[in-house]
């Protein structure tokens, strides 16, 4: 009976844990910790952000599944997708519920990017070069929406990248791959450490030819490095970021070009040289083990030259006008004006000829600044609270130059320069020298209580000061010469529910702020338009954009079979930690939001009616953005697959003129038309399966709606078609260190475009004073790259 009796009591207390257990091991499969803030050190658990966050590691962003960095995000971010408006990989752009992160200057850029807790978008133009990121050295990356403590540009969302360091990984690897269109990369990465002392390198180069005409040949060379030090409560990194890239760009190509030759570029040369070199030394110290804080400081000196042939507003002045035998433009009267100020220039070229342009522009900025940041968990009244206050400053110093050379352009449409530089103030080109400073100032905070152990409530906020001072450094253009200032606190609050230990809703709210950028500043008179990504003229003020964003939504996750997770409650509470896979069970995460952002003072490019190459920006009032964003993510045996959906309604919602570069006049926007080049629907699906323990195979399908051209801000063009896109890949394990891999993209050769944009397609001058190479079709199409097969091989050490 005594037997009986311990036994029987036994079952009772293992039947009275069961419900614990289970909940434990339900609790600790979802539990995923992420920044609250830019500096790295603010983690909370995931389940208590109020917005649909999103992470991804550097498994994610392996070559055997991605060529690339954005290819890596575009398959592994729900919501996420790419856009196209150099024709070249490693600049396109990255866009996320409507928001955009581009390399292009003039782009309105609504996502902040940090690396390490630097704001790495480009001091002037805030724009994101991804070439520049060595994507090898990535360790983590993490999406959040609107989120007011990443500071300016965060109005659509702010993307956090976290560095590896010989603290995060050890060992070494190096790895080699190529295939279509002359592609070869390698790459090799080194951790280190002996408990107390770190040392990571990682170094990576890329040549690409490009699958464009003439123009779109890549080459890239970047490299990361960081060294650490840590103690009982301390620890201190110093790295350094480098890049010296040369890029094509092949931009959009008429319609009717593209029907002829699918590979055929519209005026070339086009390129960028890139270069780039950052420092950053960040410090974490722990006094306590609820208390920390964190600082960061950083140099950054970039320097970018662009070469770009164009057509010219150049012409043969009238043989009965006042300038004869020359080349003239017209001013803003309509009257003939010689092409530059200092004199004459003679028309000695053939009649036929085609007269173009190749317009140069250069940008170096040296930045610097920092950040300090505290994080408190100590209890409140009994419940854990997560306390963040914080402080940052960044400063730019930028030259910015450029200039016209007048060309003439071939059959192939090549512009070569003719050594005459266009100078004309009258006709609004002239060389262009400015410097432009600016200084951003935050202050921020936030707190997350919870009010029980299963409701989370979040409120915090930032306040933003922004000054940007313009001088023309030629002393011919003193209406670029301004000061502007911009201040906004912009408020946070959220409220996280647990339904079930596997089921989460959230709500939130929150505002942020962005200042125009010293480009948009320098080109905002429509008297006085400029050639965009090359000219500044003047600067009536423009207004700072805000934005205003509603989100809810459900997540979770749940799972049956494999083997218990090893972990007791205590650490979900204490110390939260990533989830441990199952190993022959299944897990299916899921998750759906609906959200909702108004931007008002939006600002957009707005073409010149009087020659549709010119433009200036302007606040276009208010635009809309809302939509929903659905998940599925499932782990079965040997299966892992996904499904994510986005739909979004991108509108303005204010009356305002526009100007037609095909029309060449005015035209009128109404409330309700859709904003360009933002597609209603994206749908991503893919799966990979271990055919054994070694080989495992994938898919992917990426699904792009249609979407109105840019500059067709009335929606009456065709828009640019849906498309569908069809990956694979496949990977082996030779041996434990050893991988061989393969992917090919767009497997089913589909011809698609992935931009596209109104243009004049009124043709080229002739220094006969005739016409050449003239359009029908005001449609110019940026074409999405054919089939490309790539293999590679991976070595770990």
């Amino acid at each position: 009976m005594t037997r009986l009796s311990a036994l029987k009591s036994a079952l009772l207390a293992t039947c009275a844990l069961l419900p614990s257990i289970a909940f434990a091991q339900q609790t600790l499969q979802t539990i995923e910790v992420v920044g609250v803030s830019p500096v790295p050190g603010s983690e909370i658990a995931k389940d208590k952000i109020p917005s649909n966050v999103e992470t991804i590691g550097a498994k994610e962003l392996d070559h055997s599944r991605a060529p690339s960095l954005l290819d890596g995000m575009l398959q592994s971010m729900p919501g996420v997708s790419l856009s196209d408006q150099t024709g070249n990989a490693f600049q396109r752009d990255l866009n996320y519920r409507g928001a955009t992160a581009s390399p292009v200057l003039g782009t309105p850029q609504g996502i902040a990017v940090y690396q390490n807790g630097t704001r790495i978008n480009e001091a002037f133009g805030d724009v994101v070069n991804w070439d520049l990121i060595p994507e090898m050295a990535i360790a983590r990356m993490t999406l959040q929406p609107n989120n007011p403590l990443f500071g300016l540009n965060a109005t659509g969302g702010a993307l956090s990248i976290e560095m590896k360091n010989g603290f995060t990984y050890q060992g070494a690897e190096t790895q080699l791959f190529g295939g279509s269109f002359g592609r070869i990369q390698s790459g090799a990465q080194y951790g280190w450490n002996n408990g107390t002392y770190s040392a990571y390198f990682a170094a990576e180069g890329a040549f690409d030819r490009g699958w464009r005409d003439f123009s779109s040949q890549s080459q890239v060379r970047r490299m990361y490095a960081d060294i650490g030090a840590r103690g009982d409560q301390t620890e201190f990194h110093l790295s350094f970021t480098g890049a010296d890239n040369k890029l094509g760009s092949v931009a959009a190509t008429p319609i009717e070009m593209l029907n002829q030759r699918w590979s055929s570029v519209y005026t070339w040369p086009q390129s960028l040289h890139l270069q780039m070199q950052m420092v950053q030394a960040s410090a974490k110290w722990t006094p306590t083990d609820t208390l920390s804080f964190q600082a960061n400081g950083y140099y950054r000196n970039y320097k970018s030259a662009r070469v770009d042939g164009n057509a010219t507003e150049a012409a043969a002045c009238d043989p009965a006008g006042a300038f004869p035998g020359e080349f003239c433009l017209t001013d803003a009267a309509g009257a003939e004006v010689q092409i530059n100020r200092n004199g004459p220039t003679a028309n000695t070229l053939a009649g036929d000829l085609a007269l173009g342009e190749i317009d140069r522009n250069q940008v170096k900025t040296t930045s610097y600044g920092g950040s300090l940041q505290a994080t408190s968990t100590t209890q409140l009244f009994g419940h854990d609270n997560h306390f963040v206050v914080g402080a940052s400053v960044d400063h730019g110093n930028t030259n910015f130059s450029a200039t016209s050379e007048l060309g003439t352009v071939d059959n192939n449409l090549f512009v070569t320069g003719l050594g005459v530089y266009i100078d004309q103030p009258a006709a609004d080109i002239s060389p262009v020298n400015l410097n432009a400073k600016n200084t951003y100032l935050g202050i921020y905070a936030t707190n997350t209580f919870d009010i029980t152990s299963q409701l989370a409530f979040t409120a915090g906020g930032r306040f933003n000061w922004a000054q940007i001072n313009l001088r023309d450094q030629t002393g011919l253009a003193p209406l670029l010469n301004s000061d502007n200032n911009f201040q906004r606190f912009n408020p946070v609050v959220g409220l996280t529910y647990k339904i079930t230990p596997n089921m989460t809703a959230y709500a939130g709210y929150s505002e942020a702020n962005r200042a125009p950028t010293p480009l948009e500043l320098g080109c905002s008179d429509p008297a006085n338009p400029c050639l965009i990504d090359n000219f500044l003229i003047a600067d009536p003020p423009l207004k700072q954009v805000v934005s205003r964003t509603i989100e809810g939504g459900l997540r979770g996750e749940i799972s049956g079979g494999g083997s218990a997770y090893a972990a007791a409650p205590p650490a979900y509470r204490k110390a939260p930690v990533k989830a441990v896979s199952v190993d022959d069970g299944w897990r299916l995460r899921w998750g759906l939001s609906v959200f909702r952002t108004e931007n008002s003072d939006d600002i957009i490019n707005v073409v010149d009616p009087a020659n549709p190459v010119r433009g200036y920006f302007k606040n276009a009032g208010t635009t809309l953005r809302q939509g929903v964003e659905a998940k599925l993510d499932l782990t079965w045996n040997r299966w892992s697959a996904y499904a994510n959906y986005t739909f979004i309604d991108a509108t303005f919602r204010s009356a305002f003129d526009v100007n037609d570069p095909f029309l060449g006049v005015a035209v009128g926007v109404v409330s309700g038309n859709h904003i360009p080049g933002i597609p209603a629907h994206r749908l991503k699906l893919g799966a990979e399966y271990a055919v054994t323990d070694a080989w495992k195979v994938g898919a992917s399908v990426n699904y792009v709606g249609s979407q109105y051209l840019l500059h067709d801000e009335t929606n009456v063009y065709p828009k640019v078609p849906a498309y569908w896109v069809v990956n694979v890949n496949t990977s082996y394990q030779v041996t434990k260190n050893v991988e061989v891999f393969g992917l090919i993209q767009n497997l089913f050769n589909q011809r698609y475009y992935s931009a596209g944009t109104v243009f004049d397609p009124g043709g080229f001058n002739t220094s006969g004073g005739n016409t050449a190479f003239a359009f029908n079709d005001p449609r110019s199409m940026v074409p999405g790259m054919p089939l490309a097969a790539y293999a590679g091989i991976k070595a770990k050490f």
